[in-house]
């Protein structure tokens, strides 16, 4: 029996925009879209300079995405990715080839509305040619009834001059079991911005990893992880810098709220200098909602709860 992709698109649409997306970008011609659900690429559009193939078999589906040298796309890059199901696994891999002085931005959203139960695998490979520009939006939406096993692995190279700006954001529903890892080889003058927003609550566990490899000359990296913890939930981050070229530039920073009695949040900064040129700095904080933010709060009429809420929201946003 052939599936009806029209109305799996339908269910998937639903959830994009419950994710934070918006469909009409996922239908616009002059847009580069791709759609995911499960294990079948249900949609896909290109323009010129952009070249997309696809791999499917059970529970995994595999995206070669090429930008050719000098394309600049003025708008972004829609990726979602959806699994409607109560329970299984769904495996995505991305090889991704960001071209000579190309400049895209990557839009993706995954959503996951009806989990029970539920492993999401997700691998990108990215490699940013010489004068590269990207940036890389990654938010997930799951549900606060079931649960997700969700590990998420990125691994960058930025040749000389490129630049890469990810941003990974779990706010809007409860995590489940979540293994984040970023990790980015920075050639010389190349940049990095990569960032981490998660909001846990239950019995949520978070492991987080980012890591900057500061290999050329005069290469600059910074990664800043941003974790509230409520309930019983747990996390531990890890922020790790290596100084190999010369004047390379690193910073690390983590800031965790403690938003529950039984929570256990972890921070782990390494910084290792190899080239006694090279600059390496970090901050990290673990603790409670800062208490003059909040009687500030209160002393304009706000409650606990909605003073809490709002700080919280506010680091989050």
């Amino acid at each position: 029996m052939e599936r009806n992709f029209s109305k799996e698109f339908e269910y998937i649409s639903e959830a994009y925009e419950k994710s934070g997306g918006e469909v009409s970008n996922l239908l616009a011609k002059d847009i580069v879209s791709i759609i995911v659900s499960g294990d079948q690429v249900i949609g896909r559009n290109t323009v010129e300079g952009v070249n997309i193939e696809a791999e499917t078999k059970e529970n995994f589906v595999k995206l070669n995405l090429n930008v050719e040298d000098n394309t600049r796309l003025k708008k972004p890059v829609h990726l979602c990715v959806g699994y409607l199901k109560d329970f299984g696994e769904q495996n995505l891999e991305y090889d991704i080839r960001i071209g000579k002085n190309a400049q895209v931005n990557f839009v993706s959203h995954c959503s996951f509305p009806s989990s029970q139960e539920i492993t999401h695998n997700s691998l990108a490979n990215i490699q940013l040619d010489e004068g590269a520009d990207v940036t890389y939006r990654d938010s997930h939406f799951h549900n606060d009834n079931g649960f997700v096993n969700l590990d998420t692995k990125y691994y960058i190279k930025a040749g000389k001059n490129a630049s890469f700006d990810n941003r990974f954001e779990l706010t809007k529903s409860r995590v489940g079991k979540m293994n984040v890892l970023m990790d980015i080889s920075l050639d010389d003058d190349a940049k990095a911005y990569l960032e981490t927003k998660v909001k846990e609550k239950m019995d949520d566990r978070v492991d987080i990893n980012e890591t900057i490899h500061l290999n050329g000359k005069r290469s600059s990296g910074i990664a800043k992880t941003y974790v509230v913890g409520q309930d019983e939930s747990r996390a531990e981050v890890i922020n790790e810098v290596y100084g190999k070229g010369d004047n390379a530039k690193g910073h690390i920073e983590c800031d965790e709220i403690i938003a529950g009695e039984k929570v256990e949040l972890t921070t782990i900064p390494k910084l290792k200098v190899i080239n006694n040129t090279a600059e390496i700095t970090h901050e990290a904080s673990v603790g409670k909602i800062n208490a003059e933010q909040l009687e500030t709060l209160m002393s304009k009429g706000l409650t606990e709860e909605q003073a809490s809420n709002m700080i919280i929201n506010g680091i989050l946003s």
